[in-house]
């Protein structure tokens, strides 16, 4: 585990004027500003994106309905725990444990850069189809609508934190709801249009490809319920923090289990084992309900891809900035900021629109990334703490729920990285570079 977070403002370590160092010391010592709603806010635009419950079907289809249902339904459980666990973690030893970052180290990155290109892409798809749907014969391809949802990103990089973006984060939220319910209708009515005898539920392939896809799969679900931020949201609540934290946690896993579950559960019995990666693409009629539904991906996305690039620009900006040339420079933190995130995009969309494998990026994420950061972290760094209850009863079967976790999801990692190494090898193969998709 990371060393604890120095006492030092952020202010006092990148060189900001004292006036804005000390409004950071005096929000840092009443633990944020944000209500437990917002909580709720900043975790379901974390969690709940489009790209994330999107590929659900798909992961269903991989698993057969009682592998695949169990698998979703554990997961869920696991991950509202750990976040529990983590909360509880935030301020201990008389730190505050306020990022992420700090806590996985290097395992944030991947799961953070990881996340931004999956969503970039699904972005991307979202405003092409759209644009689609107005130009049928139009000459724009799925690169193009990367980079501008790319350059899209770079402006809202611009404003200086995540409390910033709270509004932004509860239209995000109210998106997440509009995409889910007419997502989950239109698969619905698609379904129902569809020769129900022409739907198989059988796994497809031969033995070995029907493993990998079923590997492949748990990377995915990993990925839909990937939160490496709660700490940094969590330092924007006020106290107390630890409560209201909980409360927002178990608020935005109220709205996860609505529309994760339906969506997964219906995508899949619409479409069987034909459904798509990405949900909107087994979609066809009616059109203007599609249109809608990516519309409300892409704005969802939007905040959620903010959340997630914010500890990646704090950490270069602590360290190009220093005392030294504080004052030398005019505008000094914002030309710093524009640098860094024009740097950031620019890479993102590069990686993004060269290789737009959706679900290939959402499995190696998932796997490599949120299975460590998500299941096995809290539960190891709980143990780690000390902070087990003092009833032998309840610190005995904690001990045993934390160990089994860290136990099963480690094996679960493992296997998803096989299986998402393999699909990308073949479409790495299959495809060239910026293939439009």
């Amino acid at each position: 585990m990371a060393s604890p977070l120095p006492t030092t403002t952020t202010a006092e370590k990148i060189g900001i004027d004292e006036e804005e160092a000390a409004d950071e010391v005096a929000v840092l010592a009443e633990g944020g500003r944000g209500t437990w709603k917002h909580a709720a806010f900043h975790v379901a635009t974390t969690i709940a994106t489009p790209a994330a419950y999107a590929p659900l079907p798909f992961a269903l289809s991989s698993l057969g309905w009682p592998l695949g249902v169990s698998s979703l339904v554990g997961g869920t459980l696991t991950t509202w725990y750990s976040s529990l666990l983590i909360a509880s973690l935030w301020k201990w030893n008389g730190q505050k444990h306020i990022t992420y970052r700090l806590l996985g180290q290097s395992i944030f990155v991947v799961a953070s850069l990881g996340n931004n290109i999956a969503i970039q892409i699904a972005a991307g798809s979202s405003l092409k189809a759209v644009y689609k749907y107005y130009h049928p014969d139009g000459a724009l391809t799925l690169q193009h609508f990367i980079i501008f949802f790319g350059a899209f990103e770079l402006f809202l990089s611009q404003f200086p934190d995540i409390h910033s973006l709270r509004w932004v984060n509860a239209l995000c939220t109210f998106s997440t709801i509009g995409f889910a319910g007419t997502t989950i209708g239109v698969t619905i009515y698609n379904g129902k249009k569809i020769d129900r005898n022409s739907v198989s539920y059988s796994l497809q392939g031969s033995s070995s490809s029907k493993a990998f896809k079923a590997f492949n799969a748990l990377g995915a679900i990993a990925f839909s319920f990937g939160d490496a931020m709660l700490p940094e949201i969590q330092n924007t609540v006020r106290e107390p923090a630890k409560k209201n934290t909980y409360k927002g946690v178990s608020a935005a896993y109220v709205l996860i289990v609505l529309s994760y579950w339906q969506l997964a559960f219906w995508g899949y019995w619409a479409f069987g084992s034909q459904v798509q990666p990405y949900i909107l693409s087994s979609l066809t009629i009616p059109q203007w309900t599609i249109v809608m539904a990516n519309l409300f991906a892409v704005i969802q996305i939007s905040g959620c891809y903010q959340i997630y690039c914010r500890p990646t620009y704090i950490f270069f900006q602590e360290k190009l900035l220093s005392q030294k040339t504080s004052n030398r420079i005019p505008f000094r933190t914002h030309l710093i900021r524009l640098l860094l995130t024009s740097v950031y995009m620019v890479v993102i969309t590069l990686i993004a629109a060269a290789m737009p494998f959706f679900g290939d990026f959402v499995s190696i994420c998932g796997a490599v990334g949120f299975t460590p950061l998500d299941f096995v972290f809290p539960a190891l760094a709980y143990l780690k703490a000390g902070r087990m209850p003092k009833n032998r009863t309840v610190h005995r079967s904690m001990q045993i729920i934390n160990i089994s976790i860290a136990t099963w999801f480690s094996v679960v990692a493992v296997l998803g990285c096989i299986g998402a190494i393999r699909f990308i090898v073949e479409d790495v193969r299959t495809y060239k570079f910026f293939h439009d998709m």
